[in-house]
């Protein structure tokens, strides 16, 4: 597969650049290290290939050593998923020619999130996560895969309220849950059609929300619950009525402490009132806070109790202690649409933010310390909108030189591709 490259140079307090074609390829640039992007396609074939969005925080699609990265295979892209359509899982193998290897099956997915991918911290090499549902039940429920074993090591299936993984702590200790039933319900983009919804009936329930799952010994507490939410709301908004609350974006901070969130409701209905209300607690379930000052786009964690995401026109850093902005990173020029997707790599030291443009999806890299930045080639993501859309949904590796994309091929197929990063000294 042929690679294209695009090269940038300088930061966010320089605007006079230089344009030159070489080979095919836009190079623009100023003094300083330059930073460049190399474009490869590394899926292809007459089935679409996709891994899933960045709802969850650090989530690489590598496993340790780099050698695999996971993704989902399917036959169907221009409609939501049936829910007997069940998603082939597969290993891409990068020592052996991008070589796609089957493994498993799961009837747990949406064409945005995929089915909540995570390799296992405890055995980053060998075992990921993923969502699976009964097809007579409808339960939805979590799996722990092992990639050498070839079986699944354990399922955890809670019947009375069955949940999938919503985000897994990168110190392995837990993982968050949903009920993707009730997601399905109410904004279908998130959920896994046809799954349980054991809360329906009730508009802001008691028993369900935000669950907080260990991964050692599958013991299940709720940490925050919708009727908890419902009343936040109400003491700033006692007038506000919805038809049913639910969670979108669980993220969990780097130090596994608190937990980042937005409570929604009014999605499923253009006649609703579009309720979007953020809010955070801590990984024991105290301190939950709602944010006034809402921090929009597909936020990310930085350090501690830093978060990224958009305020007004920029990018910013919000301390969710605070409730203040307490930074910004580059300019309206560096970050056209600070809402896009957004990760910080492992390390943080880099950014990215992925932004759509009519019917390409670009990105932006971000070195923290200098404001260096380097700006991709448009990736083409089609005319695809609403629950099939397809977002630039930015993941890193490990070691923060690559990052995995979604997009188009030549042929129309929705394929994977990887941006590599490369930094040139002075």
């Amino acid at each position: 597969m042929r690679a294209l490259s695009v090269c940038v140079l300088g930061c966010s307090c320089f605007r006079v650049f230089f344009f030159s074609l070489v080979l095919g390829s836009l190079v623009l640039g100023a003094e300083g290290p330059a930073l460049s992007l190399q474009l490869e396609q590394i899926t292809d074939g007459e089935k679409h290939h996709f891994f899933g969005y960045i709802g969850q925080c650090q989530t690489i699609p590598w496993c340790r050593s780099g050698r695999y990265i996971l993704a989902m295979e399917i036959d169907e892209i221009a409609r939501m998923p049936r829910a007997y359509e069940a998603a082939t899982i597969c290993l891409i193998d990068t020592r052996n020619q991008n070589k796609i290897k089957p493994i498993e099956k799961t009837t747990a997915w949406n064409p945005q999130q995929g089915t909540m991918f995570f390799w296992n911290p405890n055995a980053p090499e060998t075992q990921f996560f993923f969502n699976d549902r009964d097809v007579e039940s409808g339960n939805v429920f979590t799996v722990l895969y092992d990639i050498v074993q070839k079986r699944r090591v354990r399922e955890y299936r809670f019947p009375q309220t069955p949940i999938g993984n919503a985000g897994v702590a990168v110190d392995g200790s837990a993982w968050l849950g949903l009920n993707y039933g009730r997601l399905a319900r109410l904004r279908s983009v998130t959920g896994y059609p046809d799954s349980r919804d054991w809360s329906r009936d009730e508009k802001a329930p008691a028993d369900d929300g935000l669950f907080h799952v260990e991964i050692a010994t599958g013991r299940k507490r709720l940490l925050v619950s919708y009727r908890d939410l419902e009343r936040k709301i109400h003491e700033v908004s006692p007038r506000l009525r919805h038809t049913g609350l639910f969670i979108n974006h669980a993220l969990w901070n780097r130090d596994c402490d608190r937990v980042y969130f937005f409570a929604r409701a009014g999605w499923s209905r253009k006649d609703e009132v579009k309720v979007n209300i953020a809010f955070s607690v801590h990984a024991d379930g105290t301190g939950l806070i709602l944010h006034k000052k809402h921090i929009g786009g597909h936020p990310e964690w930085a350090e501690g109790r830093l978060l990224i995401g958009r305020s007004g026109r920029r990018q910013v850093v919000y301390d969710v202690d605070t409730q203040q902005v307490v930074d910004a990173w580059g300019d309206e020029f560096v970050f056209p649409n600070p809402e896009g997707d957004i990760s910080l790599s492992p390390d943080g030291r880099l950014f990215v933010n992925g932004y759509k443009k009519r019917s390409k999806n670009f990105y932006v890299v971000y070195r923290r310390k200098d404001g260096m930045h380097v700006r991709s080639q448009g990736v083409n993501k089609g005319s695809f909108s609403g629950d099939i859309r397809i977002d630039p949904a930015p993941r890193w590796n490990r070691a923060g030189d690559q990052i995995l994309i979604p997009g188009l091929a030549s042929d129309g197929t929705r394929q994977l591709f990887v941006l590599r990063l490369r930094v040139t000294p002075k």
